[in-house]
């Protein structure tokens, strides 16, 4: 099956890792078989929507028998590209960017932060769990050098668009921005944003 599946709509995408992460919940209950509606419970996404979710990239499962977990699981790792390790740089060192970096979640799911980088004389050198801490001008030299695509940016919202340009600019294609600011990048470099004061605004819209 290919992995990478052209005309395929982006809200689609942003929830395949969704499905992913319950399908390695359910592995790790020891269950070897889900269903579009166990899913769906479990997601708060309806099981008509995961049937046509999947169907985009082919048939999963049989009418009756549901999902295999571990294969179901298998496909959809080799279609996020998943199913390999992706080296990532990570720009800031300051509170964020030290809890970032000693996240434990990240080497289990296909992914390795391999570098960090600050602009700081005062931080640079000093290390950050098995990982020096690099000054930012050596930046991209590194990421084009090791062909590292991905990046995450955790530094202000004023450094945040020229330190995504120096990253561009050195090979990089897809950036986790936690800066509280919108960057402006070329139509083939893909971003996502992090901004928890976001995510709250929109849910006191709610509250009384």
């Amino acid at each position: 099956m290919p992995s990478n599946v052209p005309n395929i709509p982006d809200i689609v995408i942003g929830r395949l890792p969704i499905y992913l992460r319950a399908l390695t919940r359910l592995q790790q209950e020891g269950h070897e078989v889900t269903s579009s509606h166990e899913l769906g419970r479990r997601l708060g996404i309806s099981s008509a929507q995961i049937r046509k979710d999947l169907s985009h990239f082919g048939g999963f499962g049989k009418q009756g028998t549901g999902y295999r977990i571990a294969y179901l699981r298998e496909q959809l790792e080799q279609v996020l590209k998943v199913n390999r390790e992706w080296e990532v740089a990570l720009v800031g060192a300051g509170d964020l960017g030290r809890a970032v970096a000693h996240y434990k979640g990240f080497t289990d799911r296909g992914f390795r932060i391999s570098c960090v980088f600050d602009a700081a004389p005062n931080k640079v050198g000093k290390s950050v769990g098995d990982l020096k801490i690099m000054p930012m001008e050596d930046a991209p030299k590194i990421v084009a050098e090791r062909g590292i695509k991905l990046a995450m940016i955790a530094v202000p919202a004023e450094n945040a668009q020229e330190v995504a340009d120096l990253l561009i600019a050195a090979g990089i294609r897809a950036i986790l921005n936690y800066a509280p600011i919108s960057l402006k990048v070329p139509d083939d470099v893909r971003v996502q944003y992090i901004d928890p004061v976001v995510h709250m605004q929109r849910m006191t819209f709610y509250l009384d």
